[in-house]
């Protein structure tokens, strides 16, 4: 649920903007203040569940996500929205952490990569699925039921927790030794650099003030909160594990995870609304077949987790990610479903192989799991939203760059170009009879075929870029520890 909500309003925000009366940049604080108050949480979460204990605060932020996520539908205006949005992602990025503790916790050794695999299904594929289901949820019904859509699996999640896991006491006192200087920085520098990060682009970045300010906040708070955090005898979260090999290279690995994730859905989901015109039911079709595939693809993994090393099934997982992103860099502006298909076949079947949090906690002492489970979690936001920061600057810079190169080619020195226009104007000239009319349009649509290819050539080199980025996360697992997992499963599975 916290993963699918993270960019479900995507695909709606059109019709949810209508619904409010507000612009889609003002409407763009609805998918902002989500993701800015699910990363302030996330380090949070392994502390506060030890403070209210795993159940009870598991009970709490599950009740909480689904009456949020009701209000949502009832909002009426956008301070109502991005309110009840904010306390949507408060909550919901409770889950992804503690849905790793919980397993870590609860399961024997030998069922805890059958348990990463199943959690790997939910995170993995939501992103792929958040299309296609908030477009056919708004066009089928209204915007309102990819609100709706959490009550279900929220009560389930409730009874679950309310039944599997064991009742244990508060531990309030905790409270007195929290490390709230830490909290603060921490708070104030993850919510300026994901503002920076989500707004940037569209605030033209350093020439907003507004943006200048959240920058100039991230670079004084992360330090600090570091620096506290490396010298603090309880520190909100143990940096120093990062001083260890394997966790370490899987964070790096876990951003270049998070840029997979979300990168190319982002860039196709661009690219197929303002090329081929797809509506939000179309491109969900599209992004769904690197989704439905590893349905069945996920559960052979914990077998072969058994029977390979992982660091081998870490760099074919990441190959075959990178591969897809390689075969959509020669996309033309007649690329749609049929020829994007392979691409997010091979995606499906590397995608699940990329179990990078069962490398980063091997070894990884069970006190220290609640700030494993947040750095990494963090890991993998701050690289889905600096992937995307990235990719909408290079995707503007190299739609300039290659803008300027055909209109260089394309000149009116040029007997083709002068052909061309010619063309065009002798066809206008069968609706007009006023000969500058009819030219002037030529120009138009020259024009416009300029900037729809250099667009479709920045789309390109965007995915290049993701290609290059997972290859070198390939790269770099090869430099891990030998990871075994427990091969000798319970008597009673």
């Amino acid at each position: 649920m916290a993963v699918l909500d993270n960019q479900i309003t995507n695909a709606s925000l059109k019709d949810i903007t209508g619904a409010l009366g507000v612009s889609l940049e003002e409407g763009a604080w609805i998918s902002t203040a989500y993701l800015v108050a699910e990363i302030v949480v996330i380090p949070l979460t392994g502390w506060l569940s030890q403070v209210f204990s795993v159940r009870l605060y598991l009970l709490v932020n599950a009740a909480l996500f689904i009456c949020f996520s009701v209000f949502c539908a009832f909002a009426t205006n956008l301070p109502q929205m991005i309110l009840f949005r904010a306390g949507q992602g408060f909550t919901g990025g409770v889950l992804i952490p503690m849905a790793f503790l919980v397993i870590l916790m609860t399961l024997p050794q030998a069922l805890q990569p059958v348990g990463m695999a199943l959690f790997g299904l939910s995170t993995i594929i939501a992103p792929s699925l958040s299309s296609i289901v908030g477009g056919w949820l708004t066009e089928t019904y209204a915007w309102q039921y990819i609100f709706y859509l959490n009550v279900l699996p929220g009560l389930l999640l409730i009874a679950g927790v309310w039944y599997a896991l064991p009742q244990r006491p508060t531990k309030l006192h905790l409270l007195k030794k929290g490390d709230w200087f830490g909290i603060v920085t921490m708070a104030i520098g993850l919510a300026s650099l994901t503002f920076f990060l989500e707004e940037g682009n569209r605030k033209d970045w350093f020439v907003s003030e507004e943006i200048q300010k959240a920058a100039l906040t991230t670079a004084i708070s992360i330090p600090v909160f570091i620096i506290i955090q490396l010298v603090n005898k309880n520190p909100l979260l143990n940096l120093r594990l990062l001083l260890r090999r394997n966790f370490l290279i899987t964070i790096i690995t876990t951003m270049g995870l998070g840029l997979g994730l979300y990168g190319p859905t982002f860039i196709l989901s661009l690219y197929l609304a303002q090329i081929q015109g797809y509506n939000a039911m179309q491109i969900g079709e599209t992004i769904m077949w690197s989704g439905l595939p590893q349905l069945f693809i996920t559960l052979l993994v914990p077998k072969l987790m058994r029977h390979i090393d992982l660091r081998l099934l870490l760099a074919v997982g990441f190959t075959l990610f990178g591969v897809s992103c390689f075969m959509n860099t020669t996309m033309t502006h007649d690329t749609g479903l049929e020829q994007l298909i392979p691409a997010q076949i091979i995606r499906a079947l590397g995608q699940p192989l990329i179990i990078t949090f069962q490398v980063a906690t091997f070894g990884i002492e069970p006190n220290q799991i609640g700030s494993a489970s947040a750095i990494y979690s963090m890991a993998r936001n701050l690289g889905g939203s600096l992937g995307i920061a990235t990719l909408l600057n290079l995707q503007s810079l190299r739609e300039r760059f290659h803008s300027n190169y055909l209109v260089e080619k394309i000149s009116l020195s040029n007997p083709i170009t002068r052909d061309r226009i010619d063309q065009l104007t002798q066809i206008f000239l069968q609706h007009t009879s006023d000969p500058v009319q009819a030219q002037n349009q030529a120009y138009e649509v020259l024009d416009r075929t300029i900037r729809r290819e250099a667009n479709v050539m920045a789309f390109n080199d965007c995915f290049l870029f993701m290609g290059c980025a997972l290859f070198t996360s390939a790269f770099l697992v090869l430099f891990l520890k030998k990871v075994k997992p427990a091969v000798n499963s319970p008597t009673n599975v």
